[in-house]
């Protein structure tokens, strides 16, 4: 049903759409937003074991101090 939805020639008129549209100006801006939300939806997809810790315990001689 959906066989060659997306070949180039279709690719390079959406571009040419969205181009028209937001203007060459806004288009990184757009792409840099869509990237950050895709790695912030893979960074919450990962399991909590995987994630690096988000807290640092620094040990002194006699003085414990926590960063976050």
């Amino acid at each position: 049903m959906f066989e060659g939805l997306f070949q180039p020639m279709h690719l390079l008129i959406i571009f040419g759409i969205a181009l028209l549209v937001f203007g060459p100006k806004k288009l990184p801006e757009l792409g840099k937003g869509i990237g950050e939300g895709i790695r912030g939806f893979k960074a919450s997809m990962r399991p909590e074991e995987e994630k690096s810790p988000s807290t640092t315990t620094i040990v002194t001689d006699d003085q414990v101090a926590t960063k976050k």
